[in-house]
């Protein structure tokens, strides 16, 4: 894993878009990690906040698109979506639609929510945007605690 997160620093801006990307994906990665010793290193957290939101975006994006070209049997045997997961993300997304893309962000269910708006054919021009803030915020708020532990040193 250390060997990985080098890579990814090594590439500043371009390494945390890709590894936001693969992190808003269904693979399992922490871009928090990367983005926190990238500013620990100097590189600017407004830029920072953009690379990582629009990386992640994307990735979302990915999950997005699967579930509009799968169905929910295939989602749950290759994707391994437990259908539980898929249930619960079901009803909420029916509940409010495209927005529920700000919740994509959320650890365990996030991707599943993602899947079930593209199973769901939700707007996809509603899913991006609302998927951009939720990650934008997340991003921004772990921006503001590093910024925080950083002014206490």
């Amino acid at each position: 894993m250390d060997a990985i997160v080098e890579f990814f620093i090594n590439w500043g801006y371009l390494g945390l878009f890709l590894s936001a990307l693969i992190a808003g994906s269904i693979l399992p990665f922490s871009s928090e990690l990367v983005i926190t010793i990238l500013i620990q290193m100097g590189l600017d957290p407004l830029y920072c906040l953009i690379w990582a939101s629009i990386g992640n975006t994307l990735g979302g994006m990915i999950c997005y698109w699967l579930g509009y070209l799968g169905n929910m049997q295939w989602i749950e045997r290759w994707l391994k979506i437990e259908k539980a997961k898929l249930d619960k993300a079901e009803r909420f997304v029916r509940q409010y639609g495209a927005w529920m893309g700000i919740f994509g962000v959320l650890p365990w269910i996030g991707e599943a929510i993602i899947v079930m708006l593209g199973l769901m054919r939700s707007n996809v021009y509603y899913t991006t945007l609302t998927m951009f803030i939720g990650k934008s915020i997340r991003y921004a708020l772990i921006i503001l605690a590093i910024e925080g532990v950083n002014s206490l040193l």
